[in-house]
């Protein structure tokens, strides 16, 4: 029997939240077959079964958090586990002996019926649609579920608030006959009261932060308020890059079936600068400074749901094709949910193109623990003084976020001062 725990995404990841579950119990599963899937503040992936075999029980349920290293489900591996016999039914209860039934001298009023609860919706409910019927006052037996075995999804409760207001209201109680007054003949009655308007239709919509958006939210908020975070900013001019790029790109698509961008030539200077000035490749741990041997670039990834920042390990040793492969297939294994754990771990600087959205400039926050991240703008073609001329240059402005308790700002401003004579006067081949 083999234990499938959470596992952990991140190295300040402490738990993570079980979104949805691929197979189900007494389903045939083989090693590496997407599992299930996660979602943390730096990863929503699908997690690999670590054994072939039979998935003999799932003890998560789908919309849980819990801690990372927690057994989610067992696996079989001899294929002889199954799937995790349902409870029997309650065996009826016993009739009661009979009684003389006691009738009474007067016939009273029936007696209120008292309402039967109601029933328990079909299948789990995760806590995030619990949560939802609480906030919104629903009755889940009357809302259907789409999920497997009738379980009631998020997009069931959405589907269900969306139709509520076109249900027709309930059926009014019949009034008690009037009194007859002693009015006056020819006296006129009181007009009956206006009716009610309707209720104006809500002009909001409340929806719940995904698990990875507030995951994002609560590392952001952490980094501001662990790191003084200052922000340099420099322009560079992209010209010689740019010619070089352009005398190979075409090369680069025949023969490696991807595009070359800017940003391995803008990492492959980062790398340069980050040799020269170690400090930036740091990390604080308490009143202890470590400095990692190692580059291991983090490369930010827009996704739709949040933001993930896999990682190029050993991004020193490789030249910008390997830089660029790299970067493709992290982000295209990042977009398909295919990361694997170690690869969103031991990122010792970061770098985020928020130019490929055509940003001129940001201020990144630092992905802790480490000490800075580079933001890199959109390149454009612009019009500069060089030598008392007019001259158009390729230019992009990169800024530098730094924490401002182990980085100056004089020391952050050399750090960038390398890169910029890097890219300037770039000579190193591509291929």
């Amino acid at each position: 029997m083999t234990d499938v725990v959470m596992p952990q995404m991140g190295e300040s990841i402490v738990e993570g939240t079980l979104t949805k579950w691929l197979k189900k119990a007494g389903d045939r599963v083989e090693r590496d077959e997407p599992l299930f899937e996660i979602s943390t503040d730096k990863v929503d992936t699908e997690i690999p079964s670590p054994a072939a075999g039979t998935l003999a029980e799932v003890m998560v349920e789908e919309g849980k958090t819990v801690g990372i290293n927690t057994v989610v489900a067992r696996i079989e591996e001899n294929g002889a586990g199954g799937a995790v016999a349902k409870p029997a039914a309650p065996a009826a209860q016993p009739a009661a002996p009979a009684a003389p039934v006691v009738e009474a001298a007067t016939a009273g009023p029936p007696a209120i019926e008292q309402a039967a609860p109601p029933s328990e919706p079909t299948g789990p409910l995760s806590p995030l649609v619990r949560k939802m019927a609480r906030e919104n006052n629903i009755d889940l037996t009357r809302v259907k579920g789409t999920g497997a075995g009738g379980r009631i999804t998020k997009q069931d409760v959405e589907s269900y608030l969306a139709q509520r207001p076109a249900e027709g209201a309930a059926p009014a109680r019949t009034a008690a006959p009037a009194p007859v007054s002693a009015q006056p003949a020819g006296a006129f009655a009181a007009a009956p009261p206006a009716p009610l308007a309707p209720a104006a239709p809500a002009k909001t919509r409340i929806e719940p932060l995904s698990t990875m958006r507030l995951k994002i939210a609560e590392h952001m908020v952490l980094s501001k308020r662990t790191s003084p975070h200052v922000t340099t900013i420099h322009r560079v001019d992209m010209t010689a890059v740019a010619q070089m790029r352009e005398r190979n790109k075409g090369a680069f698509q025949a023969n490696y079936g991807f595009s070359l961008t800017y940003l391995p030539f803008i990492t492959r200077a980062a790398v340069v600068a980050l040799r020269q000035f170690p400090l930036l490749n740091a990390s604080l741990d308490g009143n202890n400074i470590v400095y990692h041997n190692e580059i291991n670039i983090g490369i930010a990834v827009a996704l739709e749901q949040g933001l993930i920042v896999p990682v190029i390990r050993g991004a020193d040793e490789k030249n910008v094709l390997g830089l660029q492969r790299a970067v493709v297939d992290l982000a295209a294994r990042a977009r398909s949910r295919q990361l694997k754990p170690d690869e969103v771990l031991g990122g010792t600087f970061s770098i985020t193109n928020f130019g490929s959205f055509g940003s001129l400039v940001g201020t990144p926050i630092i992905n802790q623990p480490q000490v800075a991240i580079l933001g890199v703008g959109t390149v454009d073609k612009t019009p500069v003084v060089i030598n008392d001329a007019i001259a158009i240059r390729s230019i992009c402005h990169l800024s530098l976020s730094f924490d401002h308790r182990l980085v100056d700002g004089a020391l952050a401003d050399q750090f960038m001062s390398k890169i910029k004579q890097v890219l300037e006067g770039w000579t190193e081949e591509v291929q």
